[in-house]
């Protein structure tokens, strides 16, 4: 018998959570209830977010992959985050204003594109117009230890260095905690100071 009973807010919420990066819980969740699939969690007026946004906006690719699998759509920065170059390049012939595509809570394209390591893709879009969020998107590349991408970036834009992320960390202090010293290095050699 299929429930046909709504899905609660604190159904999605947890579905949409777990996205973010745990493959196990998201994998539990949507054998219980496989309506999650496509939910979208609202946290606020005009900010949703389905599992899937919030696996492209971390970088989880198993998620992100997972959920495709499932039957997930392919959004344009889920696109971009997993590297997958020819939807990106179907996506912006289709529509070159595209290239200004944000997801989840606003999150612009190149940050979702520096978490896929593929410098050629993040300056590709960046040459297109994809240019907000530079500095969120060195972050997500140090993050990840795309040091290609991080280099890019740091040649070509103008990512702000002092800028922390929501845990109150920059990008040094990211690759640091790594034990990355060769991308600290990098970033010292374009300013970056510790704390």
């Amino acid at each position: 018998m299929t429930d046909t009973s709504p899905l609660t807010p604190d159904q999605i919420r947890e579905f949409v959570i777990a996205g973010h990066g745990n493959l196990a819980a998201v994998q539990s969740l949507l054998a219980a209830d496989p309506r999650l699939l496509n939910a979208a969690n609202v946290w606020a007026p005009g900010d949703t977010e389905t599992a899937i946004q919030g696996a492209a906006h971390v970088g989880s690719r198993e998620v992100a992959e997972f959920l495709l699998a499932e039957g997930a759509p392919l959004e344009l920065p889920t696109a971009a985050m997993l590297g997958r170059r020819d939807e990106v390049a179907r996506a912006l012939a289709a529509d070159t204003a595209a290239v200004h595509t944000r997801g989840a809570h606003g999150i612009p394209l190149l940050c979702h594109a520096a978490f896929s390591g593929d410098a050629a893709l993040v300056a590709q879009l960046y040459e297109a117009g994809a240019r907000d969020g530079d500095t969120m998107a060195l972050a997500n590349a140090v993050a990840v230890g795309a040091r290609s991408v991080a280099a890019w970036l740091l040649a070509n834009a103008d990512p702000d260095l002092a800028w922390t992320n929501w845990q109150g960390r920059t990008a040094l202090d990211v690759a640091l905690e790594r034990g990355d010293e060769a991308t600290a290095a990098l970033l010292r050699s374009y300013g970056a100071e510790t704390r």
